[in-house]
């Protein structure tokens, strides 16, 4: 599966979830927060260039070396490496904390 196929399932997801919220809570408007929230959250997984990140967390202020693999290399080999996310320590904690705090916010909004 691609990053194609893997946007194409979330973003299937999403409507579904967003058409859940707006049944269950007959609100348009919570409808439309949790559809923003949820195109924020797949882009936050899915758009990123990890490849920048893969760094050491130190050289993320510093512009990035030229790759000595074509553009059409690199290409090709992000279609098929889905998962180049390495779970680094401090890259969990960050995201785990920015998702899990978006999460407790929609939660709140939807549940009131």
């Amino acid at each position: 599966m691609g990053r194609d196929e893997m946007l194409r399932r979330s973003l299937v997801a999403l409507a579904a979830a967003v058409a859940l919220t707006g049944l269950a809570t007959a609100l348009l408007r919570k409808a439309a927060v949790t559809y923003g929230f949820g195109i924020l959250a797949i882009a936050g997984v899915l758009l990123p260039d990890w490849e920048f990140f893969d760094r050491d967390y130190s050289q993320w202020l510093t512009p990035m070396p030229a790759s000595r693999r074509t553009a059409a290399a690199a290409a090709a080999d992000r279609e098929h490496d889905v998962w180049k996310f390495k779970p680094y320590p401090l890259r969990v904690a960050m995201l785990t904390t920015i998702y899990g705090f978006g999460l407790y916010k929609w939660w709140m909004y939807v549940s009131s």
